[in-house]
């Protein structure tokens, strides 16, 4: 087949620059050049050069033997063919290895791929004070104080990755009880659909509250506030969502169906009513300094849900539980649900607004959520059948000591992974002494306030204020400590199966500490 132009004129260039190089060589030897005699007995020969008029053509000359040697301007014609050959031995062997590269990496794509990831959180906590009030919440019994602690919170192994055909998947179990491990993530689906959108089936979040959506990787304090936790009990649930954003990434939605009953431990649902629900979640960063590198940024949501529930779910011979409930720990481990409105009979359905907020100006950023939940029920088991409203939030600032910057996720309308400056190393210098880093230095402080008793239902009503301090080693690691001072009133519903007379009060703090690396 006959070569272009193009072509004929790169494999000469190359020919050229190597005849260069080899004529150079010999021009500086002293009585011959190639084996011959360079005086003028030296016998003419052919030789091969440029035509000017056609880049990629030959002419053939006979210059005289003052000639046979120049700077590069020619090149004998059998050596320039030798070195041509050599030149489309070497672009043939190329192009089959491209090829080759090329098929390869086509076969790759018609197979699923793999790939592993993790976390190990290691806790302590330790319960400083508390009175008759939050020992009777914690234990049932007022003279008997919750525990000090040490325990693995997650000890967390992901597996993830794509199946031909614009799917992808993702399994994430935890075995922080190794003789009960539990699901967490646990789908697959469809991206790159139109609008920048995926499509998951299976186990995950329900997208209302921040920082239940941000990664346990990434939060700012050790455990989740009390309003985030309680509206939104665990997080996930089996279901189907829809996620996208626009070009810009200044807008981002979430929206889905969602069963109610946590089946992380056991991987099933049973029974004969469906309690579901209707979630969506709609973002917007309005305000991203991309010129500092996302350092400053406004980012801002609404979220809600519409629930269906079964009332009398634990009255009936049905194997589903009734999941009208909200409940949470004290954001520390504790055995037992402090604050906790049992499971409310007569429960219809409820719905639930959110508001969320992050303003973030270099080392400093300021979080705020709003929740509010209505819910609606008929008389059933001595209740007294009135609606009900619970509602909570917290408010939070934190400020890197070193300079470093909490980053944003536009795409997801959520937080990121923050990179110190320097990691934390300590090693011995070759020339005498150590060398030192410090890694990154955050605090921060948050108050948080939760209302769960509305009516007869004394759920327990109470606020926090959390003391944070996180130092991490690298990116991938860290060590966080909170102290959680509070007070809780008008709770113990949880511990009845029918209306208290009066709730219990206390006061309570925890000092609590957490080692975490992720990979």
């Amino acid at each position: 087949m006959k070569k272009t132009l193009g072509v004929r004129t790169r494999r000469f260039s190359l020919a050229l620059a190597l005849a260069t190089c080899f004529g150079t060589a010999a021009t500086g030897a002293d009585d011959n050049l190639f084996g011959m005699p360079s005086d003028d007995s030296a016998p003419i020969y052919r030789t091969a050069t440029l035509n000017s008029a056609d880049a990629g053509a030959l002419i053939e000359s006979e210059p005289s033997a003052s000639d046979a040697v120049d700077s590069g301007g020619t090149v004998p014609l059998k050596d320039y063919e030798k070195l041509l050959g050599r030149v489309g031995d070497l672009e043939s062997s190329w192009e089959k290895y491209q090829d080759k590269l090329k098929s390869e990496a086509d076969e790759k794509k018609k197979k699923p791929t793999f790939k592993l990831n993790g976390r190990v959180h290691l806790d302590n906590w330790n319960f400083l004070d508390s009175d008759a009030g939050i020992n009777q919440l914690e234990t049932g019994n007022p003279a008997d104080d919750p525990e000090d602690r040490w325990d693995f919170r997650r000890i967390r192994m992901e597996f993830s990755g794509d199946v031909p055909g614009n799917m992808e998947w993702r399994m994430q179990i935890d075995f922080n009880n190794p003789s009960s491990a539990e699901m967490k993530d646990v789908y697959f689906g469809f991206n790159e659909l139109p609008h920048n959108q995926v499509l998951l089936i299976g186990n995950q979040k329900r997208p209302i509250g921040l920082d239940h959506l941000n990664s346990s990787r990434h939060n700012v304090f050790a455990e989740r506030p009390l309003a985030v936790e309680t509206f939104n009990e665990d997080a996930r649930r089996l279901g189907v969502c829809m996620y996208g954003f626009t070009e810009d990434e200044s807008i981002h939605w979430r929206y889905g169906a969602f069963l109610l009953e946590n089946i992380s431990t056991d991987g099933r649902y049973r029974g004969d009513f469906d309690e579901a629900g209707l979630y969506g979640r709609l973002s917007a960063s309005p305000w991203c300094d991309d010129i500092s590198g996302g350092r400053g940024y406004w980012h801002c949501a609404i979220a809600g849900s519409v629930n269906q529930t079964d009332g009398d779910g634990q009255l009936d011979l049905d194997q589903n539980a009734n999941e009208a409930r909200f409940r949470t720990r004290p954001e520390a481990r504790s055995d037992s649900r402090w604050w906790d409105t049992g499971r409310i009979l007569g429960a219809e359905g409820y719905q639930q607004l959110a508001f969320e907020s992050m303003l973030n100006i270099g080392a400093l950023q300021i979080t705020g959520e709003y929740f509010t939940t209505w819910m609606q029920r008929d008389a059933l088991g001595g209740f007294n059948g009135s609606d009900l409203t619970f509602h909570g939030g917290y408010l939070f600032a934190h400020y890197f000591l070193t300079g470093e910057h909490i980053p944003l996720s536009r795409a997801t309308g959520t937080i990121s992974r923050v990179k110190p400056f320097e990691n934390f190393f300590v090693v011995d210098r070759c020339t005498g002494g150590t060398g030192r880093g410090w890694g990154a230095l955050g605090v921060g402080l948050r108050a948080d306030y939760l209302d769960l008793s509305d009516s007869d239902i004394r759920g327990g009503q109470g606020y926090t204020v959390t003391a944070g301090m996180n130092w991490y080693w690298t990116a991938y690691s860290k060590i966080q400590a909170n102290l959680v001072m509070g007070e809780i009133e008008n709770a113990g519903q949880g511990r009845s199966a029918v209306p208290l007379a009066a709730g219990i009060d206390g006061d309570f703090s925890i000092l609590g500490f957490r080692y975490m690396i992720d990979f």
